[in-house]
């Protein structure tokens, strides 16, 4: 069995920032020279979160405004009050979502849907330095 463990660090803009890390995934398996397993990718802080969608204008947008619609940005929430720094509505969003994903790894490529790609969803109301934990688990 072989593991491999790589870190990928970018830059978000605040929220709402969502940002596809399909391809710097893809690297990992390629330069660990992955045939066939598991990847997990998780996000370091508790106002990001990973997903997958179809990263196209229209629906980077509309999952934007679904975000807003549950959890609004402006509305105010009791953890804003214990640190001052109004972002409660972030912690919500990426609780909500989840940090982590696991994809299965087959014959060197991740098993994604032809439109699926892995998204960063930064929710934090300022630019934030984000690393993203990969972890291959492979034959």
């Amino acid at each position: 069995m072989k593991v491999v463990t790589e870190r990928i660090r970018l830059q978000t803009k605040g929220n709402p920032d969502l940002i596809d890390i399909t391809d710097r995934l893809s690297k990992v398996i390629s330069e660990a020279k992955i045939k066939n397993g598991s990847m997990t990718v998780f996000v370091v802080g508790s106002t990001a979160a990973l997903t997958t969608f179809e990263y196209e204008p229209g629906l980077i947008q509309d999952i934007s405004q679904l975000y807003e619609k549950l959890i609004p940005a402006e509305k105010h929430y009791a953890h804003d009050e214990t640190w001052g720094d109004a972002n409660g509505f972030s912690h919500l969003r990426a609780a909500l979502q989840g940090p982590s994903l696991t994809i299965p790894v087959e014959e060197g490529k991740m098993v994604l849907g032809t439109w699926q790609q892995v998204v960063l969803a930064e929710f934090d109301n300022r630019p934030r330095q984000r690393e993203v934990v990969v972890q291959v688990i492979a034959e």
